[in-house]
């Protein structure tokens, strides 16, 4: 398994792309050397016999001073044979050449074209000595016979020391490409191996974590992922918790009110029916808390949820808040909350209308359950460029500043302002937070002490 897991890793294939790349450029080396090396020499050589062919012809005097210099600056060796077949040679020292060898296949080359009538000829040879492809180039000149002997490939000392090298070279390259490739996968690897573990460690729920940085930019910016995935791991964690907790707590003090009143009808309000009434009225009451917290735990966990489709469309949101105020017409005539509107005749707007009429419906109990003695509640609409701001203020005692912030995220329910008149659970502004970060809409709120709050949000218009 471990070995599976290295072959598959990429310190692993690093190594091996790296070494692949050197082995890439070896060959390459190689075939430059053998062929495109030598097929250059070899024009090179040819293209130098031809230009000492022409110097020849073009040059008819002293012909002697002339192949001298000729052979030693183009590396050739050259020989003279004049009409009493007197041979003067230049050069012929030189490794390889077969001018002054007793090579038969030269001796015989050269008699037959001392004996024929052509005036020039060439001859590709087998060089016995180098072990090389060689040229020999014959022609007659003013009753001489000049011979021009060169080799078409390299073999020089100074190649095959060179060749020797560079095969020595090629061993060195392959040895510290291993040790390279590993130094260079590790550099890469480590991090990641590393920030792998200290990701493993982030899913059982340590939080404390910082992950390492090492300059190269995608690894720094993997690191930076996942320190902004752990803070928001962190705040969803501890807001799960603080949900957790004030639900047990809400949870908890309705049932055990249901169980109370349920004992004291089967012990003692039986007999008494206005007691018993009262009695069911409040364990009604405190299962209707119950069933509204389940409610909207389950709503709020499905908005969170990303497979949660949002169905857009265009409305008129004036229509739809008058029809949820209708819904509040029991409150004004039984508990004498005023509910003062602020709209236009129209506003179309683009937006899933469900859903904003959940978050219309939660702000308009936020803020009945937190209004002042008065009982006022104001729901304002205007229009703001391309959006409509919808506004929902009352007349309570605010909020702190130092609270605003947490409202949102956190369980949030000021106890002490809270009129009880719309049953909370405290998710609903949780709720808020959640449908217009999901449009994408601004929202907020604008508190002070003693003088109320407007929560507020943008919308969409068409």
């Amino acid at each position: 398994m471990n070995i599976k897991k290295k072959i598959k890793g990429i310190e692993f294939k690093n190594i091996v792309l790296i070494l692949l790349f050197n082995i890439g450029i070896i060959l390459l080396m190689w075939i430059c050397e053998i062929f495109i090396f030598n097929a250059f020499y070899k024009t090179n050589q040819i293209k130098k016999m031809n230009n000492i062919i022409n110097t020849f012809n073009e040059n008819k005097e002293d012909i002697y001073s002339l192949a001298e210099n000729l052979a030693y600056q183009n590396e050739v060796c050259i020989s003279i044979i004049d009409e009493d077949n007197a041979i003067i040679n230049f050069n012929t020292l030189q490794h390889g050449c077969l001018l002054n060898k007793n090579n038969s296949t030269v001796k015989k080359l050269v008699i037959n074209f001392l004996n024929s009538k052509d005036t020039s000829d060439y001859y590709r040879i087998d060089n016995p000595i180098t072990n090389t492809k060689s040229i020999l180039y014959a022609f007659k000149e003013n009753n001489k016979s000049i011979l021009v002997f060169s080799n078409l490939e390299n073999a020089s000392n100074f190649y095959k020391l060179f060749r020797i090298q560079n095969t020595y070279f090629i061993i060195l390259i392959m040895i510290a490409s291993i040790f390279i490739s590993i130094f260079l996968a590790n550099i890469t690897t480590k991090p990641i191996r590393e920030i792998t573990k200290r990701a493993r460690a982030l899913g059982k729920g340590k939080y404390d974590i910082k992950f390492p940085k090492n300059g190269i930019n995608e690894i720094d910016e993997l690191a930076n992922t996942l320190e902004e995935v752990q803070k928001e791991l962190r705040e969803k964690d501890e807001f799960k918790r603080d949900i957790l907790a004030n639900v047990s707590h809400d949870l908890k003090t309705p049932l055990t009110m249901i169980k109370a009143y349920a004992e004291m009808i089967k012990d003692i309000s039986y007999k008494d029916h206005k007691k018993m009434n009262e009695h069911l009225d409040i364990i009604m009451d405190e299962s209707d808390r119950l069933t509204s917290l389940v409610n909207d735990i389950l709503e709020l966990s499905k908005i969170q949820s990303e497979s949660y489709n949002y169905n857009y469309e265009k409305y008129d949101l004036v229509k739809e808040i008058k029809n949820i105020i209708k819904k509040y017409e029991v409150m004004e005539y039984l508990e004498k909350y005023q509910f003062i509107l602020e709209l236009p005749k129209k506003a179309v707007v683009y937006a899933d209308k469900e859903k904003i009429n959940q978050v219309i419906y939660n702000l308009l109990n936020n803020a009945i359950n937190y209004t002042g003695d008065d009982k006022l509640v104001k729901i304002k609409l205007t229009k703001e460029k391309e959006d409509y701001l919808v506004e929902i203020i009352d007349t309570g005692k605010g909020i702190k500043k130092e609270e605003i912030p947490y409202i949102w995220d956190k369980y949030y329910k000021n106890d002490k302002n809270h009129q009880r008149s719309v049953i909370s659970t405290g998710l609903g502004l949780s709720i808020v937070k959640e449908i217009l970060n999901k449009h994408n809409f601004a929202y907020g709120v604008i508190s002070k002490e003693g003088e109320g709050s407007t929560f507020y949000f943008k919308i969409s218009s068409i």
